[in-house]
């Protein structure tokens, strides 16, 4: 599934990396708060993160683990910082006012599933 289809999806805006959303292909979907969790499993660049947490941390996280795109829910406002550090690692940053497991759901009924640990 492209970015561009989990952008429409789940009716989000795009904070940054909207020149990769045709290009980005996701095969799997990883919802989590704590960026520890996100290390224990096997996430690679074709893994969508979804999160509620705002912060420096998150980019970093996914920066490490080759992630492409990060959605973050609930109509959390992110803070500029953020976006300049996805924007300069070339990762598509999202924002949806659904809930981490509305969101999941969604993509769960489109069709993407969870990735493996």
């Amino acid at each position: 599934m492209k970015a561009t289809e989990i952008r429409r999806i789940l009716d989000a805006e795009v904070l940054c990396g909207a020149e990769y959303l045709e290009e980005v292909e996701i095969s799997s979907a990883f919802g989590a708060d704590m960026m520890s969790d996100m290390l224990a499993y096997h996430l690679d660049q074709s893994t969508l993160v979804l999160t509620g947490t705002v912060n420096r941390h998150v980019i970093r996280t996914v920066e490490m683990l080759d992630i492409r795109c990060v959605v973050f829910v609930r109509g959390k406002s992110v803070p500029d910082e953020i976006i300049s550090n996805a924007r300069a690692l070339d990762i598509i940053v999202l924002n949806t006012d659904k809930t981490l497991f509305t969101a999941c759901g969604i993509l769960y009924e489109a069709g993407l599933r969870s990735c493996s640990r």
